[in-house]
């Protein structure tokens, strides 16, 4: 029978979560509560003595110091009302994981498989609430639906003896097993139903390319000698979807596409990845000959560089929109772990050196009625931001550079970008480390987690816009523990030389990680029932496509299978050896002896229809506004340090470990009080080198209300700058591209995708003219094109976003620059010139606006003035750097100023600028490819000769007091207090 162990706080130790869901529950749900007290609950569902159970209670399930426990009765004092929450049969409970492999420490035996420990959260409330308000406090504050179960139990109901009945929430599912046929005959709609009921994702012309292939007279003659009917198994029909999915075959990217512009010129563009993104690399890589740092790149798990002579930089950069918006907390947590496995599994496998997060939400203040469905801003900002910091931290990888966007469209859908960069040695066994090779013959070996019906459909369900048929098998919660334990054991797998390829089992599961590898050879067998579950009840199917977390599959040669498999239970990871790589042209699977998949290789990967897609471009007519401004804009510049896309992001960044590993050089906050926004990071990698790896980002996304070429080229230089502001080698430098789109197809629920498509062109454009301008190649990248809600007559699309992600090195990181000034007296210099460019700024996003004048990148000048800021970095004269990006120069020059606590004067006549531009221009516009630079006076001679004939002036200088003071000639501008600027920059966030 199984016993609770409740474990609570003493009285008078504080309850930081139960302090937290007061506040919560006020701001997000309007209710109002007196206190909470929070008890963990164990369910222990393992026959144990009482003895036995007073041990694992007082031992490692209680901190002895400030907690307190209870065995098979209730622990906690008074309360009104009491809510339980769990996690519904099936769902990943990380916290029951652990305890279980703790008891099962103590015991000093394994659990049996019917064993286990489960955890639940009481709430225990004081305070006047009903019991239909405390199942919304439940809902909308406490769980999620998709994933928890609850309970709600009035004081007077509780039975103080007992406790509550327990419910264990036993993961056994009946029936299993089953192969189904899927007839195809019948019809375009009959095929359609069939996509939908599924949930293939698949369009008409993709449904017919299935029909056709397996109503052909050699496929069929050869399915009958395998024991197959004509039409497709279940298994076969989700294999193709996941593998045919937008989510890993990048359709839209791939298609042929005819593009109007707006004077009716045509093209026909075959493949935006072929001409832009492969496009644009090729040409760099052949422009850099002998520098050429690529390795390997648009073939592998991730992106492979040149680091030095003994070691190679890898990185990655993925999407997690869809989980998040379903589930924040696990959508972001599979999305950090998920893409720790990329860098993992690019080449024999790379040791994971650090994070990077990019978020993109609604506001988490947002106060109108919610769209059914959709989950509160807040809670989505929370529980991505918590699902990040677990994913990281748990798995000791520091989390250096990222940030977070903010825009009311992104209330349909969030965007989580998850980035891992990696380092291996450059050769392994005398081979280059990010070839891999799988050979006739290998075994087929999954390694890590079990497989569940979390993540089922996860690879067509990211292929649509969030509806309300979203399934809810496409949630899914990682296990950091788990995989770090896998790492560490393949690690010293890829060392012994144990596996001759190795990849993840992400989108698709089994079914992608296999079909991938199985490319090498030719063919595959694998053996469904050989998989180990995490319960019984799974049909073959789903065992071949769930995209259950932790999972690596390898290729073990047979002569080193004992060793490894020895090496594996010895390092307590689980491994199984579930079929064989072949050549026999055929991705076979077989259940219980029966065969359920044989589908050819060459249609499996190269059968999906190319799309052919028309774009039009049509700019959108925007005006200029008119408007009188203040004379004293030191209001106006406070009201701009205090918008969300602007102000300080420290709340989010302290909750990540950014000192893991002892690397961190450029930490994501510096200054006198490390409080200032750094640029970028810098890293050591090799601990006794000062050797170093810079990761920056740019993202600007509302510059795509005006034009999508003029966002992708500023998201590159955005990137770019804050590279070279902190010392990056702008010859060293490698480019990451994540595309996340609206859906760009048109069609009955997408009227504009014509445009939306033309938006999506001109994107690419800008894209590859940026990177083939600065001689960035671009080495991996992703896409994620169907980010819209629908429901009924309510359509939300996110505003057209590309992430640019730029790495690369420095040879010392001695060298390296923060943003914050460093001295009275000090010169502070502006390098580029500004233009009359407010299009799609904070600035008029402030205002109201959106404008027509959007930055545009003057490439060549551009990459000139970033070479000698450069040398003059080098030269060791350059005490501190800032890039001008959102709000412009404005907010640069109060970071600066409140990061350093140095007072700073500056002069807007002394700007190089393009005509008569009005003040409020020169200090919000926010021209590219500008750099705020301090100088010593001893070095500004030096200075200036390194910065040559490129636009550049000496505007202000650094003052021994605590102001910024602004002026144009002998006219005041604004005068503000730097802790008045800090302030404001501070508040909006603080709390959450």
């Amino acid at each position: 029978m199984a016993v609770r162990i409740e474990v609570g706080y003493r009285d008078g130790v504080g309850d930081p979560r139960g302090e937290r869901v007061v506040r919560e529950a006020l701001e997000l749900a309007g209710i109002v509560l007196q206190s909470v007290r929070t008890v963990t609950v164990y369910t222990v569902d393992i026959a144990l003595s009482d003895p036995e159970l007073e041990k694992i209670a007082s031992g490692p399930l209680t901190d002895p110091i400030i907690q307190e426990f209870s065995v098979g009765s209730p622990v906690g004092g008074e309360f009104d009302l009491l809510i339980e929450v769990g996690y519904r049969p099936g769902v990943t409970d990380n916290v029951g994981r652990s305890a279980g492999e703790a008891v099962s420490q103590v015991l000093g035996r394994p659990l049996k498989p019917q064993e286990g420990v489960f955890t639940s959260i009481q709430y225990q409330i004081r305070g006047e609430l009903s019991v239909e308000d405390a199942h919304r406090l439940a809902s909308e504050v406490l769980a999620n639906g998709l994933i928890h179960r609850w309970r709600v139990v009035k004081a007077e109901d509780y039975d103080l003896s007992s406790g509550l009945e327990p419910e264990v929430p036993r993961v056994s599912i009946t029936g299993g097993g089953r192969v189904g046929e899927v007839e195809l005959d019948g019809g375009d709609e009959h095929l359609m139903a069939i996509s939908r009921e599924r949930l293939l994702a698949l369009s008409l012309e993709e449904m017919k390319a299935i029909h056709t292939h397996f109503s052909r007279p050699q496929v069929r003659k050869y399915r009958e000698e395998m024991g197959l009917a004509a039409m497709p198994t279940d298994v076969e029909i989700e294999v193709l979807a996941q593998t045919w999915s937008e989510h890993c075959k990048h359709k839209i990217f791939s298609a042929l596409i005819r593009y109007e512009d707006e004077k009716g010129n045509t093209e026909t563009i075959d493949s935006l990845f072929k001409t832009y993104i492969v496009g644009a690399t090729d040409r760099v890589r052949s422009e850099k000959g002998d520098d050429d740092i690529c390795l390997s790149v648009f073939k592998d798990n991730a992106g492979v560089v040149r680091f030095n002579r003994e070691y190679s930089l890898v990185f990655k950069v993925e999407t997690h929109n869809s989980p998040s918006a379903l589930d924040p907390y696990g959508g972001a947590l599979t999305g950090i772990v998920g893409v720790n496995r990329d860098p993992f599994g690019t080449g024999m496998g790379a040791n994971l050196l650090f994070n990077t997060d990019v978020f993109c939400f609604a506001s988490p203040f947002y106060s109108d009625p919610l769209p059914p469905r959709i989950l509160h801003p807040r809670r989505i900002y929370e529980g991505v931001v918590e699902g990040v910091e677990h994913g990281g931290n748990k798995s000791g990888i520091p989390t250096v550079n990222g940030t977070v966007v903010f825009d009311s469209r992104y209330l349909g859908k969030p965007l989580v970008y998850c980035g891992t960069a990696a380092m291996m040695p450059a050769e392994i066994a005398g081979r280059p480390s990010h070839e891999k090779q799988v050979h006739v013959g290998d075994r087929v070996v999954m390694v890590g987690g079990r497989i569940g019906k979390d993540g089922i459909h996860g690879a067509t369900f990211s292929s649509e816009e969030l509806h309300e048929g979203s399934p809810v098998s496409a949630v899914q919660i990682g296990d950091p523990i788990t995989q770090k334990r896998m790492f560490d054991f393949l690690l010293k797998a890829r060392d012994e030389g144990l596996y001759t390829s190795i990849t993840d089992n992400g989108a698709g599961g089994l079914s992608s990680s296999v079909g991938e590898m199985a490319r090498d050879t030719g063919g595959a067998v694998v053996h469904l029932d050989l998989a180990p579950l995490k319960y019984q009840g799974l049909d073959p199917w789903e065992i071949l496509i769930s995209e259950a977390q932790e999972r690596m599959t390898v290729s073990v040669p047979p002569r080193y299978l004992d060793r490894f498999m020895e090496l594996s239970e010895k390092m307590d990871v689980e491994s199984s050896d579930l079929g064989e790589f072949d050549d026999s042209g055929y991705f076979k699977a077989t259940y219980q002896g029966r065969m359920v998949s044989c589908l050819s290789m060459e249609f499996l990967h190269e059968g999906v229809p190319q799309l052919v897609l028309d774009a039009r471009w049509d700019p959108p007519q925007l005006p200029e506004p008119a408007f009188e401004i203040p004379r004293d804009l030191g209001p106006t510049l406070l009201e701009l340090l205090g918008r969300l896309n602007i102000c300080s992001k420290e709340t989010i960044v302290r909750r990540y470990d950014h000192e893991v590993q002892g690397g961190s050089v450029v930490k994501p906050f510096t200054g006198a009080a490390d409080d200032g926004p750094s640029d970028a990071a810098v890293v050591r990698p090799v601990l006794d080198s000062f050797e170093g790896v810079v990761v920056s980002n740019g993202i600007i996304p509302r510059y795509s209300d005006i034009d999508t070429y003029a966002m992708a080229a500023n998201s590159v230089d955005e990137a770019f700058r804050n590279y070279i502001a902190v010392g990056g080698d702008p010859a060293w430098a490698a480019a990451l591209d994540n595309f996340c789109w609206c859906d760009p197809v048109r069609s009955e629920k997408t009227p504009d995708g014509a445009y939306k498509l033309a938006q999506l062109v001109r994107a690419n454009r800008g894209l590859y003219d940026a990177v083939t301008a600065f001689g960035i190649p671009l080495i991996s990248g992703k896409d994620s094109m169907k980010n819209d809600y629908i429901m009924g007559n309510i359509k939300i699309s996110i505003p057209p976003t590309l992430l640019t992600s730029v790495i690369g090195r420095m040879n010392d990181v001695r060298k390296a620059v923060t943003m914050d000034l460093k001295a009275a007296g000090n010169y502070l210099y502006v390098l580029g010139e500004t233009f009359d460019e407010l299009g799609g700024s904070e600035y008029y996003a402030h205002l109201g606006y959106v404008g027509s004048d959007v930055p545009q990148v003057d490439f060549s000048r551009a990459r000139e003035r970033y070479r000698r800021y450069h040398e003059a970095l080098n030269q060791g004269i350059v005490r501190s750097c800032h890039d001008c990006s959102d709000g412009g120069l404005g907010p640069a020059l109060a970071e600066m100023a409140f990061a350093g606590a140095i007072g700073l004067t500056v002069d807007l006549a002394k700007i190089p600028a393009s005509g008569d531009l009005r003040p409020d221009a020169l200090l919000f516009a926010e021209t590219a490819s500008r750099l705020l630079v301090e100088v010593s006076p001893s070095d500004a001679a030096g200075f200036e000769k390194a910065m040559g004939p490129t636009a550049w002036a000496r505007i202000g200088q650094c003052t021994g007091d605590e102001r910024m003071v602004i002026t144009r000639g002998e006219n005041m501008v604004l005068s503000l207090a730097l802790g008045e600027m800090k302030k404001a920059w501070q508040k909006p966030l603080i709390g959450l």
